[in-house]
């Protein structure tokens, strides 16, 4: 059966093709606009027929984001928090997801339950005791504001309990244990390589999640003393006259390492997305 929708797959005809050449010009192309426009003047949006050819801008518009904000900075702060909480959604996520996928401990189900339902709390009605908090714990204006509430999520225990639960065999799980395996050393070396392309995926996910935050790090850092990128954009937009030349080209500045990041895991990102897609 899997045979057969992986032939059904590679079988694609003209239309499978064309119509996945239109999907990607339509996801590439703000990408391409966005270019553009930081490599031409403020003036280039008025035009009637703008044109598709980058202009001569680029360096000096470049140049006036970093003259602006303390853009590199800001590029750092968003490194550090986005790989911080990434990583440790991965390895907490994998643990928690294998722990309730595949030990058996009293009131496992209903605890699964509580944390699910974690995700269903509007994110606004915890920003004034988040707040409070953090105000108490004298981190206002630091990085462990940002990393600390979000170094793990309901969506990663529930993404890595569901990848646990396909990719990881209650047998395999036995054998190891009646080998002598401790269930640190069973996650490590069985659990963990099963589930590698789904905790790519979810890694990557909560990397974009923490990186295009923009309403926490506005409300806990200072705009003007290294915030993180999304903050740093907001500023460079701020103002009476908004020049979306300026703008722009901050914003392909930091479309950057999201790119660098999915190239880097993209086999174990795809080989995650399509995890299942071909059973049968």
């Amino acid at each position: 059966m899997a045979t057969t929708a992986a032939r059904r797959l590679t079988n694609a005809g003209p239309i499978a093709y064309a119509s996945l050449v239109v999907i990607l010009l339509a996801s590439v192309f703000p990408l391409y606009y966005s270019f553009l426009i930081a490599s031409k003047d403020n003036s280039a949006l008025g035009d009637a027929f703008p044109s598709l050819v980058p202009g001569g801008n680029l360096v000096e518009n470049l140049g006036r984001v970093f003259d602006t904000v303390d853009f590199w900075s800001a590029m750092q702060n968003s490194l550090i928090v986005a790989g911080t909480v990434a990583s440790s959604n991965v390895l907490l996520g994998t643990l928690a997801g294998f722990a309730f996928a595949r030990l058996r401990f009293r009131g496992s189900h209903s605890l699964f339950l509580i944390v699910v339902g974690t995700s269903m709390v509007p994110t606004q009605l915890g920003v004034i005791p988040l707040y409070v908090l953090m105000s108490a714990l004298d981190w206002y204006g630091t990085l462990q504001a940002v990393i600390v509430p979000a170094l793990i999520g309901a969506f990663s225990v529930f993404w890595m309990r569901q990848a646990c639960e396909e990719s990881v065999p209650q047998e395999l799980v036995e054998a190891a244990r009646m080998d002598g395996c401790s269930v640190l050393r069973t996650f490590w070396h069985v659990a963990l390589p099963a589930v590698r392309p789904q905790a790519a995926v979810m890694g990557m996910f909560t990397f974009m999640t923490a990186w295009n935050d923009f309403f926490w790090p506005l409300i806990v850092l200072d705009p003007n003393d290294s915030p993180t990128v999304q903050v740093a954009l907001s500023t460079l937009a701020s103002g009476y006259y908004t020049d979306y030349s300026l703008m722009l080209s901050g914003a392909s500045l930091a479309v950057l390492p999201v790119v660098g990041i999915f190239l880097l895991l993209a086999r174990q990102i795809v080989g995650g997305l399509m995890q299942g897609a071909v059973k049968g």
